[in-house]
């Protein structure tokens, strides 16, 4: 990998680790289904009206919108909106590795290897040793798995729908999980809050909202699908795992978390699992795991 090449690598990780702590801020200022409609809306608008229609199917574009922008990301949200880490939330994410894997072999009918399987099993001893720290909060730990879940269930349907642009099909998913989000929005949290978090919206919120939409939704994805075209999967797949790094440091850094020698060690286990399953992978199952960013 040339070395521009393995710096924008290394810059999409942090990216995507650093928006975590974006959106712990943005959560201060809006309700979690009002923040991801926002984040969607603005990934979409104006950027729909350059990009083209879909290369793929309307259904599998409307699958993940539902899977991934409306349930994952409302599960995170809310998960982190209940008082989930920033930082831990970008670790135990990870463990869509393993849902992913999960769905491929019930919906794909795709056998993992024995090494993979043993990465599986690395990656849930460490997804369980975290658990152990949530014990004083398990509806937030149990949301952002959740979202885990969601996440891995996405990345089959993205696989069946196989986008030759990742960028435009992250664009056209917004487009389509926008509504559902703000209609959930309004039914939940009702229109009064949701005005008076519009209302009362200032510099760091939009700063917020901007960096996960713009920044992180279409930089990211633009720079991770022009890697992923350049080199393949099998080469760019492991700077993933350089996400939560990203995440718990900036986290540490910027929101002041703590970071405990079971954070460490859980992570070590889920970030090594997910390693191991991607030594000498086939293409078709390593695809799965490199859509990282949230």
């Amino acid at each position: 990998m040339k070395a521009r090449h393995l710096a924008l690598a290394v810059a999409v990780a942090a990216i995507w680790g650093f928006n975590f702590v974006a959106i712990d801020a943005g959560l201060d200022h809006f309700p979690p289904l009002l923040f991801s409609a926002l984040r969607f809306g603005l990934a979409a608008f104006p950027a729909i009206l350059f990009v083209g229609r879909p290369q793929v199917p309307w259904r599998w574009v409307a699958a993940v919108a539902l899977v991934l922008g409306v349930t994952k990301f409302s599960l995170l949200f809310a998960g982190m909106a209940a008082g989930m880490p920033a930082g831990l939330s970008s670790l135990v994410l990870q463990s869509q590795a393993i849902f992913t894997m999960l769905f491929a072999v019930l919906f794909l009918r795709e056998r993992p290897r024995r090494v993979q399987i043993a990465g599986l099993a690395v990656a849930v001893a460490g997804v369980l040793l975290v658990a152990t720290r949530m014990g004083a909060n398990p509806a937030a730990f149990l949301l952002v798995i959740g979202a885990a879940v969601a996440w891995g269930l996405s990345n089959v349907a993205t696989r069946k729908a196989s986008p030759p642009d990742s960028l435009r099909f992250m664009v056209w998913v917004s487009a389509l999980a926008t509504g559902p989000l703000i209609v959930l929005s309004l039914l939940i949290d009702g229109p009064s809050a949701d005005l008076a978090a519009l209302r009362a919206i200032d510099t760091e919120a939009l700063l917020s909202l901007l960096y996960i939409a713009l920044i992180s939704t279409l930089a990211g994805f633009a720079g991770w699908g022009f890697l992923l075209r350049t080199y393949g999967a099998a080469t760019v797949a492991p700077f993933s795992m350089l996400v939560p790094f990203f995440g718990m440091a900036s986290a540490a850094l910027l929101l002041g978390e703590r970071i405990f020698l079971v954070d460490v060690a859980g992570g070590v286990l889920v970030v090594g699992g997910v390693l191991l399953g991607l030594v000498r992978a086939r293409p078709a199952v390593r695809s799965e795991l490199v859509r990282v960013g949230a």
